[in-house]
């Protein structure tokens, strides 16, 4: 940044940063000047505890968040990733030239300081640091926003994310609740026999899903690759070779449109697991959801959207012909091909985009009409086979599918299926729906031959299921957008 482009304050910072170096005080120190004792959270909890003496020193670093001084005395407060402390500057304890030198003429909001000091309580009672030594360990070159009451624009949020997580400590604890979420699924299905695995990012043959990929080059190689939409063809490998629980946790990426609830590249959860079906793994579901809240400490009763929600098991289960018959009066079973399917649609007032699928007007209907009036916790079961290339058709009726999506506070959550093992029917499956679809949708399943390969071998009885970890982090820390709950969402550049 040219120094024509810098404001008064971005000016005079610069101006103290030159000063202290020309003193041999260079403000970025290679190593703390005193070991640090305790986070302000653990110096704070300790003396309230009485575990430190009265004369017991602690030594603390952090962010200067605020300022008030009163002549020869000043009180501050300083941040750490654990808390806010006061602490208590006295020029005869710290000296004079600390105190007018430094701490008064050339620390600025912002900076980071060490202090070391002993603990007490102030007339107001609040517990605070009386400062015996003091440094600056870190000079900060741009004042921070608005005066330290908060980032606004929702733009200047998402491009510099480091600014609104310093303002905002709202949009730190949605990270921190994102963590323990990761953390409390982790610790579930480890503790329920799950083995945890890596399965590639760049992928020869994308596939596990209907979306379009991003395409990239490997150079040696001279090949392209694919970027991974889904990690079930790999995953589904693993119970052919042996495994029998397996999961894992990444990065997934469709390059399609952004949403409120879709980014390019999003992080999945999918697990499955052998000798079960998707009976099995809603009940799973259910454990696991109950099993998070608990970790966050929220009981089984959360708040999204205005909503109380309650995922204490059992969920509420309906079919998808159901859910739709019900709100739209249209039983799609009644229309077996796509044009009489789309003129009961027109009927209702509902107009699907020309040469539609009947697959894809059936999911028009159900994420227009039935969708967004699943506030409680839902399990929509049993879906149209040519949405659903990769689970297995129900004994009874070859039309459809043993699939469930889940849905909570209007949202879709997660997608699972009792799995297609039948090699020989998962091969048909993709070349009716390859040659149905043929140069009228990008989207269509490509056919693997390793994978079918794989399941020739043999793959036992399964059930596999995958869920957004954002998604699952919206509904948890109660954010309406998909961005809210990214560190760094995509963004088109400036």
């Amino acid at each position: 940044m040219d120094d024509i482009d810098l404001n008064e304050q971005q000016l005079v910072r610069r101006q103290k940063l030159a000063e202290l170096q020309a003193s041999g005080n260079d403000p970025y120190v290679r190593r703390l000047p005193w070991e640090r004792t305790h986070t302000a959270a653990a110096a704070i909890a300790a003396y309230t505890d009485g575990k430190l003496a009265a004369d017991q020193q602690v030594a603390l670093v952090g962010r200067l968040m605020t300022v008030r001084i009163m002549g020869k005395a000043s009180f501050a407060h300083i941040e750490d990733g654990s808390a806010r402390i006061q602490i208590y500057v006295k020029r005869d304890v710290v000296g004079e030239a600390l105190y007018d030198e430094l701490f008064k003429k050339m620390i600025d909001l912002g900076d980071f300081v060490m202090v070391r000091g002993t603990m007490f309580t102030t007339r107001t009672g609040e517990v605070s640091c009386e400062v015996r030594e003091l440094a600056l360990i870190s000079k900060t070159l741009n004042p921070l926003p608005d005066k330290w009451h908060g980032l606004r624009d929702i733009e200047t949020r998402y491009r510099q994310r480091y600014v609104d997580l310093l303002a905002n400590p709202d949009v730190r604890q949605i990270f921190i609740t994102r963590a323990r979420i990761v953390t409390a699924i982790r610790r579930y299905l480890d503790d329920n026999g799950f083995l945890e695995v890596e399965t590639p990012v760049l992928q020869p043959i994308y596939g596990g899903a209907a979306a379009r990929p991003f395409v990239t080059h490997h150079n040696q190689l001279d090949q392209d690759l694919f970027l991974r939409i889904s990690f079930e063809l790999y995953l589904k490998r693993l119970l052919v070779g042996g495994y029998e629980r397996v999961y894992e946790i990444g990065r997934d990426f469709r390059n399609e449109g952004i949403s409120f609830k879709h980014n390019p590249e999003f992080t999945q959860l999918e697990w499955y697991e052998a000798y079960t079906d998707y009976n099995g793994v809603m009940r799973r579901v259910e454990e696991l959801l109950a099993a998070v809240a608990q970790e966050l400490g929220r009981g089984t009763t959360i708040t999204y959207n205005g909503n109380a929600i309650d995922l204490a098991p059992p969920w509420r289960r309906i079919t998808m012909r159901d859910a739709i018959r019900e709100a739209t009066g249209i039983d799609y079973q009644a229309h077996p091909d796509a044009a009489s399917l789309a003129e009961a649609m027109r009927a209702i007032g509902h107009h699907p985009e020309p040469g539609s699928s009947r697959g894809k007007l059936i999911d028009s209907l159900f994420g227009t009409h039935v969708e967004p009036k699943l506030i409680q916790p839902t399990f929509i079961t049993d879906y149209p086979v040519e949405i659903s290339p990769l689970a297995k058709k129900k004994a009874d009726d070859p039309t459809t599918v043993e699939r469930f999506e889940y849905f909570i506070g209007g949202l879709e959550m997660g997608n699972a299926f009792t799995e297609l093992n039948d090699p020989i029917d998962q091969r048909a499956r993709f070349v009716e729906l390859r040659d149905a679809v043929a140069g009228a949708d990008e989207n269509v399943h490509p056919l693997d031959e390793d994978f079918l390969n794989s399941l020739s071998f043999g793959m036992p009885p399964t059930g596999g299921f995958g869920t957004g970890i954002d998604r699952l982090t919206m509904l948890f820390a109660d954010q309406q957008s998909i961005r809210e709950v990214i560190l760094f969402p995509h963004l088109r550049t400036a």
